[in-house]
């Protein structure tokens, strides 16, 4: 009997062999990168090309006396590169070198990992850390809803009052009576008023229409589409607050909804608070009108530009900034800043409709953003930053000029490209995080770690002798398929209760093949032959291993869905821990397991063959 199920367990081992050893060599190369650490680099590139570059010996003099640790120090035809030990040195090290160089020279500045070439190749990058544990900003902002439904039912108020002039429909009047409704006063004429209505339903399929009495109509936003519109509009928010996230260059931060109407935003390693909150917490969008006396004004918005004109322009807008695709800040032949702008199908199609009617006559661009005052109200601010005389029938593609400087038309440009939002947004809380703070939890949750693992490495050695060290072998192995994994997923963040769901896993890991053992020992406390008591011991306590792995990820998914921040962090590490942990403890340990009987046919564990 033995005979004949040696060479079948034999031949399933191999193939299984062959592909738990690629899945752990392919683990290992992506949690190789954690294992170095992070430089940071420095860049002096040289404005005058004919200028010698500045001596490696005065910089390194100079970063010595301020007591800042240099690693190396390169120096090419007009470019100076050096990298520091430390990339908590890296604010102090630019702003010294703003100080004695920028004049002269362009400071750039990048965070690299110390990995050797081959794994950079290999696109290898360590695991992204948490606000937590590399310190940053955190910004909680309120995204004002109603008052974007409110600025939503105005616009329609305008749109139906020149859809009448256009149509030449007389209403007796339209007004707005509170954030989510309006009321027309319709004329005598009964074939005007389907007219009229027909046309609403047609460009307004989301309102609702009830008749006051034979000539007034109410048209509102039912309460199912005021929580629709709300919800469109949070997500509308998130996604363009991701956008200007990205156009910041920071690939680790946090965006997520917090209850109904506000957002967090984590942003790990930013040290310059006030940059990111400049772009963050800007409420930026942009419209533009058609002067009053070139159109039949439906209502008449006055402003003053910047050289003090007075300007009556259209109230409603030809187009807005949630037409632009993308914006690029320039220059025009004249050497003067600009904003080069590209629309979508639909702007373009506005854009071309509206230039062609009205080639030669003024355009106003109005760049418009919201704040809280002393009295904690939403105020609106609104300036005028361009008018241009529309010279040829524009498309898709056109620039805003006369920007004042290149800083605003690159800000503008951010901004625009982020995408504007449809909702005021103010930021209700802002904190920032040292990272020496961050420093010390890495330091105390790693030791916490060590310290768990040591005692149940022992712990396992002592009890089971040989099971404990091939469980040992299969622990060392889960914590490093848990990185790789780590590595490679773009969403996972290390916080300090993710280190907590790290020690966990290792609880997990090893209860698992206490399972396993504890089964094997019943069999052989039969009189079970070894090769079928460690293969029944694996079999039947898989079942009650997956069910108890099922629940707990079941928890860790719920965990991760409804939480935010260091929540979710530990959500994600108890969940991949539970992978790898059923992994390395179910089939690597079996595998191991296999050949230590194979190596050893005389005795294992205390039980001779």
């Amino acid at each position: 009997m033995m005979n004949l199920r040696t060479p079948k367990h034999g031949r399933h081992f191999k193939w299984q062999n062959i592909v738990i050893i690629f899945i752990l060599f392919f683990m290992l190369i992506s949690a190789l990168p954690n294992f170095y650490s992070d430089k940071v680099n420095i860049s002096l590139i040289s404005s005058n090309i004919s200028k010698d570059p500045i001596s490696i010996q005065d910089i390194n003099h100079l970063f010595t006396d301020n007591s800042i640790s240099v690693d190396e120090i390169k120096s090419f035809k007009n470019t100076t590169n050096i990298t520091l030990s430390n990339k908590d040195d890296q604010k102090a090290g630019e702003n010294l070198l703003r100080q004695m160089f920028e004049n002269n020279y362009t400071i750039n500045s990048s965070i690299v990992n110390n990995s050797p070439a081959w794994l950079k190749s290999l696109n290898g990058k360590p695991i992204k850390l948490g606000l937590d544990l590399s310190g940053g900003v955190l910004f909680v902002l309120d995204v004002d809803t109603d008052q974007a439904l409110s600025d939503r039912v105005k616009s329609i108020t305008l749109e139906i009052k020149s859809l009448a002039i256009e149509k030449r429909i007389r209403l007796k009047n339209i007004e707005q009576i509170n954030n989510h409704s309006i009321v027309i006063a319709l004329s005598a004429k009964q074939k005007s008023n389907q007219q009229i209505l027909l046309n609403i339903s047609k460009s307004y399929p989301e309102l609702t229409h009830k008749k006051l009495d034979k000539n007034k109509m109410l048209l509102t936003y039912s309460e199912e589409k005021q929580v629709e519109f709300r919800q469109e509009t949070m997500k509308q928010t998130l996604k363009t607050m991701r956008g200007r996230i990205e156009e910041l260059g920071i690939t680790e931060a946090v965006t997520q909804k917090q209850g109904k109407n506000r957002i967090r935003i984590e942003l790990p390693g930013v040290h310059d608070p006030e940059e990111a909150k400049r772009i963050i917490g800007a409420t930026a969008s942009l419209n533009f009108y058609q002067l009053a006396e070139n159109s039949k004004a439906a209502g008449v918005l006055q402003m003053i530009d910047k050289n003090g004109r007075k300007l009556r322009m259209n109230s409603q807008v030809v187009f807005s900034g949630d037409h632009i695709h993308n914006a690029r800040a320039g220059k025009d032949e004249l050497g003067m800043p600009l904003v080069n702008l590209s629309l979508d199908a639909v702007g373009g199609k506005k854009m071309s409709a509206f230039t062609k009617k009205n080639i030669g006559k003024p355009m106003v661009t109005v760049f418009s953003e919201y704040y809280r005052n002393a009295d904690n109200k939403m105020i609106k601010k609104s300036k005028v930053i361009n008018v241009a005389t529309i010279q040829q029938h524009l498309g898709s593609q056109f620039s805003i000029t006369n920007m004042s400087s290149s800083i605003e038309a690159q800000e503008l440009a951010l901004l625009l490209r982020a995408g504007s939002l449809t909702a005021p947004v103010t930021i209700v809380k802002q904190r920032s995080i040292e990272a020496t703070l961050g420093v010390e939890n890495i330091n105390n949750g790693f030791k916490a770690l060590a310290i768990g693992i040591s005692i149940t490495l022992l712990f396992m050695a002592f009890w089971y002798r040989a099971l404990g060290v091939i469980a040992n072998v299969a622990l060392a192995l889960n914590l490093v398929s848990l990185l790789g994994l780590m590595s490679l997923l773009p969403g996972a963040v290390l916080t300090l209760p993710g280190i907590a769901g790290l020690v966990l896993t290792v609880g997990m890991a090893v209860d698992t093949n206490v399972l396993i053992f504890e089964r094997i020992k019943e069999e052989l406390k039969r009189g079970r032959q070894l090769l079928y008591a460690i293969e029944n011991g694996y079999k039947s306590a898989f079942s009650t291993i997956l069910d108890a792995n099922i629940t707990t990820l079941i928890t860790g998914i719920i965990l991760y869905s409804i939480g935010y921040g260091p929540v979710k962090g530990f959500a994600i590490i108890l969940c991949l821990g539970i992978l790898t942990s059923m992994f390395t403890g179910v089939f690597v340990s079996k595998a191991l397991t296999n050949f230590s009987i194979r190596k050893n046919k005389a005795q294992f564990i205390g039980v001779k063959l």
